[in-house]
């Protein structure tokens, strides 16, 4: 085998093992081992205060310090890497809700099944489980709180790079379509003191976004709203924000959608859509493997520009600009047609 063969026969036996990284680094959040890491600690501390056997959780945390997760000094003792620092549940971009919820049981189930949405076009986890992915998360109240706070962190790290890219200092009312617990909305009026906003939501995620909103000091000024994008929107703003909304879903749904917040925009009114936009062909895998877990699990999909340009335009929509908001993101500014 010549050097080229063997650099692209270990590349693929690392994608072919890639899920074995996955799970390490699961197990190590739900352990919650980088909270316990305040500074250099034996593996027997560690275990001890896991109650996990020392011997295996030496190995575990070994192979994570052998890909930049963990430290590992000569006396079996661990500590956090800059890296290892995101898995902290107190980090204000903490990775650990997403780590469990990406690597959840049903989620490693719908994956299971990725051979079945490639054949037939279907869904995987509605396959594997008889129902979609946001009634899975509403019998299972405590998967629902993981995607919620999974979602709160990603978007409080995407917040600086979606305000270096527009100014909301031009508006006056800014309406969060299914905004989750508030965490954008938040950081728009936290760099805004005299913006008011409105989060639209279902109804049972309202309380918890209550709570978030209220400890990041804007409550006095959000209007919560129940609301069910595929019947209505609320009317008031003269900004509506759609953070990772219309990639959950099918061209049909996500038209239905923006159909529903044209209805609800005034003439001079914007549509702020904060999502991905697929790059070149052989570019961008970020994307590419985003789009694929919108097959096997929310069922939705990501789109190019023309593609975001088309959707758009099925509801009333013309895109204003496309500006980069960071790495797998861009602001997609669209204004009644």
């Amino acid at each position: 085998m010549d050097g080229t063969a063997a650099r692209h026969h270990a590349t693929l036996m690392a994608v072919a093992r890639g899920y074995q990284r996955s799970q390490a680094l699961a197990v190590a959040a739900e352990l919650g081992i980088a909270d316990l890491l305040t500074g250099p600690r034996p593996v027997v501390d560690l275990a001890a205060a896991t109650g996990t056997d020392v011997t295996a959780l030496y190995r575990l945390l070994r192979s994570l310090a052998s890909i930049g997760v963990f430290h590992e000094d000569d006396e079996q003792r661990f500590s956090l890497t800059a890296m290892g620092h995101l898995l902290r549940r107190d980090h204000p971009w903490s990775i650990d809700p997403a780590v469990r919820m990406f690597c959840a049981d049903y989620q490693w189930r719908a994956w299971g099944e990725l051979g079945y949405s490639v054949r037939t076009g279907g869904n995987a986890l509605v396959h594997t489980l008889g129902t979609d992915v946001w009634e899975h998360r509403r019998r299972d109240p405590a998967q629902g709180e993981l995607f919620d706070a999974a979602m709160r962190t990603m978007a409080t790290s995407y917040a600086p790079g979606v305000l270096a890219a527009h100014d909301f200092g031009a508006y006056s009312v800014v309406a969060d379509v299914g905004g989750g617990t508030g965490a954008m909305l938040a950081a728009i009026l936290a760099a805004h003191p005299d913006l008011h906003g409105i989060l639209a939501e279902q109804p049972e995620v309202l309380p918890r976004a209550a709570r978030q909103l209220d400890a990041a000091g804007v409550a006095d000024r959000v209007r919560l709203v129940e609301c069910d994008f595929f019947d209505d929107v609320p009317t008031g703003a003269d900004a509506y924000v759609m953070l990772r909304v219309l990639h959950d879903w099918p061209d049909d749904a996500a038209a239905q959608i923006l159909r529903h917040v044209r209805a609800a925009t005034g003439p001079t009114a914007r549509l702020l859509v904060v999502e991905a936009v697929v790059g070149p062909p052989n570019e961008d895998p970020q994307t590419a493997f985003l789009d694929l877990m919108m097959l096997v699990s929310a069922g939705g999909r990501e789109r190019t520009e023309p593609e975001w340009r088309d959707l758009l335009a099925t509801a009333g929509f013309r895109v204003a600009g496309i500006v980069p908001a960071g790495p797998g993101r861009s602001v997609i500014e669209a204004v009644p047609a």
